[in-house]
């Protein structure tokens, strides 16, 4: 299928950044797992394909449930992380919409955050669909829009220095994008074919130093990270600085959206 020009953004802002977000976005982005499985049904043998794997967090904690793991990533560095860290699943390289396995080859599949790293979400999404078995399900975050408090703290950070989206950062067409509400969510896995869809919102408190909140962004990780890395030395310091600050003023409070759908 067509690579978007979002989808070769996004793989060149984590390419080699693996070992970069075990020590700074991981643990955040970790807290759905538990949720995400139960959703999923994920137990004692259950077939189980983890897209966008990252770490292998939601990879390991399904085999600790029993269940056979296959996790995928789009990232070589990433791939290599979670193969070490979760070393009887079977990890591999690929990435979404077009996924080397066969029909309802999976009696649940799962993707924590990787929607919003693609470039044609409703393709994933029918790929995440083909790949389950009938009866199967599927569980996925995104990230919610308007953001809370700790989901923006650093687009505040940035934004407090005077520093804007480089042009050649490309977001999602509009033709490819959808709300990220509930219902908005809930739309887009229903326009998939996907059925007895529920949508849940989860928020947590997460707890951070502002040195481990910098440290994502300073080392070039996600969208966030090629921003800041792009500007000049200067503004680079003025960044953290109001990173600092924002961290300090903040309840560090974050949301995501869960959604569960039976195909």
């Amino acid at each position: 299928m067509t690579v978007t020009a979002f989808d070769e953004s996004e793989r060149r802002a984590w390419a080699g950044q693996a070992a970069a977000y075990a020590r700074s976005f991981a643990e955040l982005c970790a807290y759905p797992v538990a949720r995400l499985l139960d959703a999923a049904e994920v137990q004692e043998g259950t077939r189980l394909l983890d897209v966008g794997t990252g770490t292998g967090n939601a990879a390991l904690a399904a085999c600790e449930r029993g269940a056979k793991v296959t996790a995928v990533d789009a990232e070589p560095g990433m791939v290599a992380f979670a193969a070490q860290a979760a070393p009887t699943v079977d990890v591999r390289l690929a990435a979404l919409p077009d996924l080397p396995f066969a029909d309802d080859e999976f009696d649940a599949v799962v993707g924590n955050f990787v929607l919003n790293h693609v470039g044609r979400p409703r393709a994933a999404l029918a790929e995440l669909r083909r790949l389950t078995r009938p009866g199967g399900r599927i569980a996925v975050t995104i990230w919610a829009v308007p953001a809370a408090a700790g989901q923006a703290l650093l687009g505040r950070a940035v934004q407090a220095a005077g520093v804007t989206r480089p042009a050649h950062l490309p977001a999602l067409s509009p033709e490819d994008d959808f709300p990220r509400t509930e219902q908005g969510f809930a739309t887009l896995l229903d326009e998939v074919g996907l059925v007895d869809v529920s949508c849940d919102t989860l928020v947590w408190n997460h707890r951070a130093t502002p040195e481990e909140w910098w440290s994502g962004p300073a080392a070039g990780v996600a969208t966030i990270g090629q921003i800041v890395t792009g500007q000049p030395s200067a503004v680079i310091s003025e960044t953290r600085t109001a990173t600092t600050r924002c961290v300090r003023s903040s309840p560090a409070r974050t949301v995501c959206w869960r959604c569960l759908t039976q195909p």
